[in-house]
């Protein structure tokens, strides 16, 4: 079975940071291309990063300079190192594994930023 679980979310004080893990289970992981997305309340699923193998990462211009996407393929596991968090960060993250005519998604990992 293809599984990918998200982990790492929680609350977190604005200007904060966290990191969020998606370990994939069940297929090639280093045949795939990874990304993050985003869902906010009454918000579209927004696109937030990009990694391929071996390792070209693209941001959108909201979380440019503060996200950080990795990957180790050795541990099937993709990352997003979230730094000087806004409020407007505040979502469901979801971690997607995309190759060929294949996708998978988590179920997600809640991120909330108050103070």
């Amino acid at each position: 079975q293809v599984q990918l679980v998200e982990s790492g979310g929680g609350l977190v004080q604005p200007g904060g940071s966290l990191r969020l893990s998606c370990a994939a289970s069940g297929v090639t992981f280093s045949s795939y291309a990874m990304y993050w997305y985003r869902q906010a309340p009454g918000k579209e699923r927004e696109f937030i990063a990009i990694i391929t193998n071996p390792g070209a990462t693209t941001y959108a211009g909201s979380v440019k300079g503060r996200f950080t996407i990795s990957r180790d393929n050795a541990k099937n596991t993709v990352y997003l190192q979230m730094n000087s968090l806004k409020p407007e960060d505040t979502a469901v993250y979801y971690c997607r594994a995309q190759s060929l005519n294949r996708e998978y998604w988590g179920q997600g990992t809640q991120v909330t930023v108050s103070s």
